[in-house]
Order: C-alpha cells, then sequence, then structure tokens
C-alpha cells in the first residue's frame, strides 16, 4: 500500500519559512494599492496537509471588483502606447524576478494547495515558462497588408489590445493558471483583472508583489480575493457583466463556465474558456507496458489526480490488461502521501472536503457496480485519499462520465480499436486524451479520431508554453500557450484609396 500520514492535523498557526515573508501578502491589489475589503471581512486560508492557518485575506464583493476594472481602464490607454519591446523587457524583469524567488513561491503553492514541494517546483518553473514566452511573443504581434482586388488600394490589418481583461484562475495550479492568462494579456497591451481562488489566493497575491517590484505599472494588474459563496458570485458577476472589460478567459469547470457564458452575453464579450475534462488513456496491446506506466502515473496522479487533463478513464487492451495493472500498482505503492514540505512526500491530500466526498463517492458508487479494489480506495485523515486502483468496471459507473479530480485510476478493458475509439468520444467533454502504441498507422488514425482538443502518443504529459491548450465540445473554446496573445488582440482593417 502507499505510505499515507499518520496524525497529521494539527491546526493552529503555519510558518512555511519563506526567506522572503513579504512574498505572503494578506491584502488585495487594487490600483497600485494593497487594500482590505469595504466590509472589513477576511477569508481564513489553510494549509491543507496540516489544516494550520497561513493567513488571511479580505473576502471582497462586487463593489471592490468595480473598482479594480476601473483602475484596470485608467491604466489601460498608457499601457497599450508602450512599445511592444518596453512591454517584453518588463515581462522579462518579472520572469527574472519570478525565478529569483522559486523557492519561496513553491512553499507557498504546497501550503495553501497541498501539492509535494517537488510538484511545486515544477509548477513554478512551468508557470514562469509563460512569462518568458509572452515576454517574447510581445514584439511578434505582426499585422497583413492584403493585395486589393482594385487599383489604387492598399489594404493594412493591424493588431490591437482587446482592453480591459477579467481572469478567473481555479486552485490547481495557482500560479500556472496565472501566468497563462497575464502573460499573453499584457504582452498584448491588455490590462487586467484578475480573480484569485478562495482556496490559494496566496500565489496571485506574490505574482503581483513581484510585477509591482519590478514597475509594471499601477492598474495592469489587479488582484480581487474572495471567500466561496455569495461574494465569489457577486465578483464573477461583476467582472462578466461590467461592459468596461472586454475579454474573460475562465478556467474551471462546465457548470461554471456555462453561468459565466450567459452573463457575458449581455456585453457580447470575447471569451476563452478552458473547461472540465474526462480524459481516456488508452493502451493498446501492441504498447510498451513500461512506458505506458510511466505515462499513466505521469497523467492519472499528478497533483493527487487533481488536473484538467488527467487520465479519468484508462482503457486498457483485455490481453494486456492484467500485466498494466500489476505494473501499475507496483509503482503506486511506492508513493508517499503526506505533507508536501516532508522530506520524501510525493503526493499531498485534496484541496477540500467536496473533492474528498467526491471521490470517495465514485470509488464507492463503482465497487456496488462491480468493480476492484487492486490498491487504496480509503480515505485518510484530513483530505487525504489513498491512491486507488479500481478494476474489472464495467462501462457507465460514474467515473465512466465524471471527472473525478483524485487519485483514482478506474481500468477498463477493451478488445478492438473501434470498440475503444467509440467508448473514449461518448461523453460531452473533450479535453485531452492519451493513447499508447507501436504502429504508426494507428497513431495516425487514433489520434484525429479522437474527439480532444489535445493528444498524447506514448506521453502523458502535454502541458507546455509553446504549444495550443485547449478543448473541444463543452470543454470550452480558445486556446491558451502557442498564439495565446491573439486572444487579447483585435484584427483591425485600414484600407487606403486613391493611391496613384
Amino acid at each position: 500500500m502507499p505510505q499515507m500520514p499518520q496524525g497529521i492535523i494539527k491546526g493552529g498557526q503555519d510558518d512555511l519559512k519563506l526567506s522572503s515573508k513579504e512574498l505572503l501578502r494578506n491584502q488585495a491589489y487594487i490600483n497600485g494599492q494593497w487594500v482590505d475589503a469595504k466590509s472589513g471581512k477576511k477569508l481564513e486560508v489553510i494549509n491543507k496537509a496540516t489544516h494550520a492557518v497561513i493567513g488571511h485575506v479580505p473576502d471582497m464583493a462586487g463593489e471592490e471588483t468595480k473598482s479594480a476594472i476601473e483602475a484596470a481602464h485608467a491604466a489601460f490607454p498608457a499601457w497599450r502606447s508602450k512599445t511592444s519591446k518596453e512591454r517584453a523587457d518588463l515581462l522579462y524583469a518579472l520572469y527574472a524576478e519570478l525565478n529569483a524567488n522559486a523557492e519561496d513561491l513553491a512553499k507557498i503553492i504546497v501550503g495553501e494547495n497541498g501539492k509535494s514541494l517537488a510538484e511545486a517546483k515544477g509548477e513554478v518553473g512551468y508557470s514562469n515558462s509563460f512569462i518568458q514566452w509572452f515576454a517574447a511573443e510581445a514584439q511578434r504581434t505582426y499585422g497583413h497588408v492584403i493585395p486589393a482586388p482594385l487599383p489604387g488600394v492598399r489594404n493594412v490589418v493591424v493588431k490591437q489590445p482587446i482592453g480591459v481583461a477579467g481572469l478567473i484562475t481555479p486552485w490547481n495550479f495557482p500560479a500556472a493558471m496565472i501566468t497563462r492568462k497575464v502573460g499573453p494579456a499584457l504582452a498584448a497591451g491588455c490590462t487586467t483583472v484578475i480573480k484569485a481562488p478562495a482556496e490559494t489566493p496566496f500565489s496571485a497575491l506574490a505574482l503581483a508583489h513581484l510585477a509591482e517590484k519590478v514597475g509594471i505599472p499601477k492598474g495592469v494588474i489587479n488582484v480581487v480575493t474572495c471567500a466561496k459563496g455569495e461574494n465569489e458570485a457577486a465578483v464573477g458577476k461583476e467582472i462578466c457583466e461590467n461592459p468596461i472589460v472586454k475579454k474573460i478567459s475562465f478556467t474551471g469547470s462546465t457548470r461554471v463556465g456555462k453561468i459565466l457564458f450567459s452573463q457575458c452575453a449581455s456585453t457580447l464579450k470575447k471569451m476563452s474558456m478552458e473547461l472540465g475534462g474526462n480524459a481516456p488513456f488508452v493502451v493498446f496491446e501492441d504498447a510498451d507496458l513500461e512506458k505506458a506506466v510511466e505515462g499513466a502515473i505521469a497523467c492519472k496522479f499528478r497533483a493527487s489526480g487533481q488536473t484538467c487533463v488527467c487520465a479519468n478513464r484508462i482503457y486498457v487492451h483485455e490481453k494486456v490488461y492484467h500485466e498494466f495493472a500489476k505494473k501499475l500498482a507496483a509503482k503506486v505503492e511506492g508513493f508517499k502521501v503526506g505533507n508536501g514540505l516532508e522530506q520524501g512526500t510525493t503526493h499531498g491530500p485534496l484541496v477540500n472536503q467536496v473533492g474528498l466526498e467526491k471521490v470517495e463517492g465514485h470509488v464507492n458508487d463503482s465497487i456496488k457496480a462491480g468493480a476492484k479494489v487492486l490498491i487504496g480506495g480509503k480515505r485518510g485523515e484530513g483530505t487525504f485519499f489513498e491512491p486507488t486502483i479500481l478494476t474489472d468496471l464495467p462501462h457507465k459507473p460514474p467515473t465512466d462520465y465524471e471527472e473525478t479530480f483524485g487519485p483514482l485510476a478506474a481500468l477498463y478493458k477493451f478488445n478492438s480499436e473501434e470498440q475503444v475509439i467509440k467508448m473514449c468520444n461518448d461523453v460531452d467533454v473533450g479535453l485531452a486524451g492519451y493513447f499508447f502504441t507501436n504502429d504508426l498507422n494507428r497513431a495516425w488514425r487514433v489520434a484525429e479520431a479522437m474527439e480532444v482538443g489535445m493528444t498524447g502518443i506514448n506521453t502523458g504529459i502535454l502541458s507546455q508554453a509553446s504549444v495550443p491548450f485547449g478543448g473541444v465540445k463543452e470543454s470550452g473554446f480558445g486556446r491558451e500557450g502557442f498564439k495565446g496573445i491573439e486572444e487579447y488582440m483585435t484584427d483591425k482593417l485600414m484600407v487606403y484609396g486613391g493611391i496613384n
């Protein structure tokens, strides 16, 4: 069995042992000022492993959000007027500052999110890569010269920043999901209002602090914090319905995405939505099983399964099913679950009780439907859950149609390529899909047949700053990463006539 923590719940006040204490900000950031909620209310943020209090941030609502939007609007003319090189230079400076504080930023992620220090360090590097990438992209927003069908006419298309961008980010990658949006927005010449997640606000505030430190002007980055519930709904509604905001980028659930989509309709905002996934992971009979297991570990159990692109349904050809399951279980048995700051920890807790209960519910419902527990299957203290492998699953249990978002690997059998493609596509979402095969012809067929925005072929890792990230169907629309800067720009046509 994987090693689980014992007696870790302690409460009290947490100390992340940061080298730079000023990174842990306890106020929101609006118009270059560190401010509290007008109501004076605070939101408690806890260490997800120890339940100790990390700190408190303002519990803001619509009024403060409106102020942040107005600050971004006031800052927009000057920011868009800067040359692309000036914006790039500031982003490069931010990149350097983020790297200089990488260890502390990783510790903040461990505390507020719960992932291991090794994973958090990986996230910081991944997060910083977006700032680096878009610093370079700032100077590559090329326009077009289009030949005209009429004499004396010249057609020119230029790129212009769209305006104030509202950025709504999730808790599972509290640093990377922000830089993936802030990087292209600032590079394009847009100003921003960030709604930080209630569970993990400190990473967003640390970014704002470092942006201020390198000289990014006031109003260009604004961070609003709030608790879940009524105030969170008010903040989201203000961002979506305020006509000053011209662009929304949201990463989160399909359910919430649909609400935001309807709220944006009255002002016809440009939107990017990276929503829920239910990724299939297919192991064909000719696959290299060692590589397939390695890919499944990286894909399924990263961040304790709390990623939108993690494998939710693992389909294994019946000829190699038992061998694959045995090899996968051997790897999972080597996990050490616990406080991410402790030596040797590979996996942390789930972020909240709701997530824990969902995983537990999927396990129990699958067992009732006939599945067998190969390893794990039980909750631990707090929000810890044992890394779990279920075998002999019938098709259509909850794990088949619902995103689990936890450390549960559900293994299904299949017997033909045609059958497994149908099973892969028999869902309403389509963010990512993975498969392992050594047949090149099959690789092309399956990659093209999977109804997803991103396909991993003989790999369990997709995400890079330099590639397009996004889905199809109810997983959303728009792309981040490669060419993500286009999401924050508009094309303006200028037709010159009467040229002799």
